[in-house]
């Protein structure tokens, strides 16, 4: 099972900060040419401030990632640096408070635009890249080797109701069915699409989170079963192993990283040892 990605070209969104920035530097370590790409242009800028983005292996792209001229720019940008792209990290996010009852449409709106929409459309343009590609290379197809690779980030809120978060909820749920619908249609083009749904890892959101909500981490950590929150690069080995050649038969896949935290009934407790979240 190979796991290698030497010489794979990858754009990753979101990756000015926390999981996306993590996902990105742990494939320009192994090798990979990274696009990293984020509305942050400040963080992208001082996050990868020492890496030659000349001629080396990682480049910058700042702009709105829910934009289409933007995403279209950032295509462009990723194959004038290296010609090619052989997989795709969404892991741009937009995440608010919402009221469920007195949610404003234009709240639910942006939520979808930024974390639904930019995503899918990134997806659909890189997609029909990768299937170029393939037509011109024509390796690979006898053998099952992939043409493309594409991962979603998806949280919690996708599975379980979160009113306080409701717009950023339904977007969440959105975006595990757009993994499963482009899974089905791209699979014949050898162009695989999975999602990773997380809960427990330290995001940048998570981070911000923990600031404002003392009691957060204690209820974090009570809800999940492996008693601790993850770092970012624990997340990063999954979505590594996901783009590989090593899952070139996994498609249309949700996987879940949390710590168990899932399988912890959220309003009785159910589980060992555990409080309600």
């Amino acid at each position: 099972m190979s796991l290698s990605i030497q010489g794979k070209t990858a754009i990753v969104t979101g990756a000015g900060h926390g999981i996306g920035l993590a996902i990105g530097r742990h494939f320009a370590e192994r090798g990979a040419n990274v696009m990293f790409a984020d509305c942050d242009e400040a963080a992208l800028e001082t996050e990868l401030a020492g890496h030659d983005r000349e001629s080396g292996p990682v480049r910058i792209f700042s702009g709105d990632l829910s934009a289409r001229l933007a995403l279209a720019n950032l295509l462009s940008a990723t194959l004038d640096a290296f010609d090619r792209v052989d997989i795709l990290v969404n892991a741009h996010r937009l995440v608010k408070d919402s009221d469920p009852l007195e949610a404003d449409p234009q709240e639910v709106e942006e939520m979808l635009r930024h974390n639904v929409l930019g995503s899918l459309r990134l997806s659909q343009i890189v997609a029909r890249r990768m299937m170029k590609q393939a037509e011109a290379g024509g390796e690979g197809a006898q053998a099952g080797a992939q043409a493309g690779a594409i991962v979603n980030l998806t949280t919690l809120a996708g599975a379980r109701p979160a009113p306080e978060k409701m717009g950023y909820s339904i977007a969440c749920a959105a975006q595990e069915q757009a993994t499963r619908n482009l899974a089905l249609v791209l699979a014949p083009h050898r162009i695989r699409v999975n999602a990773v749904r997380f809960g427990s890892v330290m995001s940048h959101e998570l981070q911000a989170a923990l600031k404002t909500d003392p009691g957060l981490r204690s209820r974090m950590l009570a809800g999940t079963p492996l008693g601790r929150i993850a770092a970012p690069d624990e997340l990063t080995e999954v979505v590594h192993y996901l783009v590989s050649e090593g899952a070139r038969f996994v498609t249309g896949q949700v996987l879940t990283v949390d710590g168990g935290r899932s399988l912890v009934d959220a309003v009785t407790g159910a589980g060992p040892g555990a409080r309600p979240v």
